[in-house]
């Protein structure tokens, strides 16, 4: 893998990472290398419709396979419109797709709570149906836990809908533990909350 961040110097530099080359160089924009070839960078202005597009396409096919974790149209696009101001959301692009994965990262989480903790944060995970099955997710969760842990962190953290039992284990899989849970004001279902040590 191939990580590529600017530099307030300007020069290149090369180090070995846990996970391969990284790369630090004078690009305007964090990118990511991932093994199935794509990048991951930071969204622009432009984006936001594009983002949304693919929060449509996942909320659809949710409906389809009955799995309560996100209802069609609760995210707006001046929702998405003011995340992106603030530098929260990241993107995979594919010629076929175009926005063909997304997630948002924060520094802080209100399900979470008063916590001391040093914590990166991940909402918003997609990957479009069309790329699905290619180990992307796995893979914007790795850069998001590395993002974390420069800055700082020492635990990746994330929620989904406690009734969605795929994405659960699909998060236990990949190395998260279950350490609580919150209950958003109705008719908001109950969230779990999980964390993976960085």
């Amino acid at each position: 893998m191939l990580i590529r961040r600017s530099r307030e110097d300007g020069k290149s530099a090369h180090v070995r990472g846990r996970r391969g080359r990284y790369t630090w160089g004078n690009a305007t924009s964090l990118w990511h290398r991932v093994r199935v070839g794509l990048a991951v960078e930071v969204a622009g202005a432009g984006d936001a419709a594009a983002i949304l597009g693919l929060r449509h396409v996942i909320e659809d096919w949710l409906a389809e396979q009955r799995i309560r974790q996100w209802e069609r149209g609760e995210v707006k696009l001046s929702d998405v419109r003011g995340q992106i101001a603030a530098g929260q959301w990241h993107l995979v692009r594919d010629r076929r797709v175009g926005v063909a994965a997304a997630l948002r990262v924060l520094d802080l989480d209100p399900f979470w709570g008063p916590d001391a903790t040093a914590a990166v944060y991940v909402h918003g995970l997609m990957v479009h149906r069309a790329v699905a099955g290619r180990g992307v997710g796995h893979e914007l969760l790795d850069w998001a836990g590395d993002r974390g842990r420069n800055r700082g962190a020492v635990v990746l953290r994330l929620d989904c809908v406690e009734s969605n039992t795929r994405l659960r284990a699909y998060y236990r899989a990949h190395g998260f533990v279950e350490v609580g849970c919150h209950q958003p004001p109705e008719p908001c279902p109950a969230v779990t909350l999980l964390q993976r040590a960085l």
